[in-house]
């Protein structure tokens, strides 16, 4: 394992802040935790889930076969709770070849069932990649403030806006809404994982800009929309403010 260097961290206003000057997880980027604001791109018409795909794979093979074994990356989720897959006590995953049998009587790896004749692949022609989510590891991190763009980079890669980026975004506007929609106690165990990898801080939504904010309120006003059966042909307006739609509801 190497350590990526420059890495550190301090607790200003009670909450863990990660610092990247230069270090453990560089190319980071000015830009809304990293990922474009704006429309959601899962919902944009020009999002494509076919080109989308091998790129979230490519997030997966870094973070299993590289990232998971940087000792920055074991200090960021020792610091915010949550296991790494090669931690897991069972299957564990030390890289993207497939989890780790507990019987040695089953070899290496766990067999495939029926028996295959010579070596597994896709469509195309790659070794298959062992499958783990990686919204657990984006959800812990928005939540925390450390979605940075360094450091998003170094858990999943060079493909990293193309290939968690949609998910990225996704999440911090989930976020958005629990926090408006229950008080904090309640958002935290949404949060909660096991009762070995509770959340242990929550901190505000970082580098948030007004596009985020925006593009958040007008989902937020399609939510309230759909709580009262306003869709299809009762569907409000789509320039309506959230607080027009909520006059109308009330």
């Amino acid at each position: 394992m190497t350590s990526l260097p420059g890495f550190t961290t301090n607790f200003p206003a009670g909450y863990p802040t990660v610092q990247t000057r230069g270090g453990a997880f560089p190319r980071g980027s000015t830009s809304s935790g990293g990922s474009p604001a704006g429309p959601n791109p899962l919902s944009s018409p020009q999002f494509d889930i076919f080109d989308w795909h091998p790129a979230y794979q490519s997030c997966q093979r870094f973070f299993l076969d590289r990232a998971q074994h940087e000792t920055s990356v074991h200090a960021v989720c020792a610091l915010i709770n949550i296991r790494l897959p090669f931690q897991w006590t069972q299957n564990p995953l030390m890289n993207a070849a497939g989890p780790l049998s507990n019987s040695s009587a089953h070899g290496a790896y766990n067999m495939a069932w029926p028996p295959q004749q010579g070596p597994v692949t896709n469509s195309r022609g790659d070794p298959p990649l062992a499958w783990v989510s990686l919204v657990p590891f984006i959800r812990r991190l928005v939540i925390t403030g450390m979605d940075s763009p360094g450091v998003m980079h170094g858990f999943f890669g060079d493909d990293w806006r193309k290939g968690v980026g949609p998910l990225h975004e996704c999440e911090r506007r989930n976020y958005l809404f629990a926090a408006k929609s229950v008080g904090w106690a309640k958002v935290k165990c949404q949060y909660d994982m096991s009762p070995q990898e509770t959340v242990t801080f929550l901190k505000p939504l970082q580098d948030v800009q007004l596009a985020e904010i925006e593009g958040a309120e007008k989902t937020w006003s399609q939510w309230l929309a759909m709580e009262d059966w306003m869709v299809g042909p009762r569907a409000p307006d789509s320039n309506d403010h959230p607080e027009d739609t909520r006059r109308r509801q009330s």
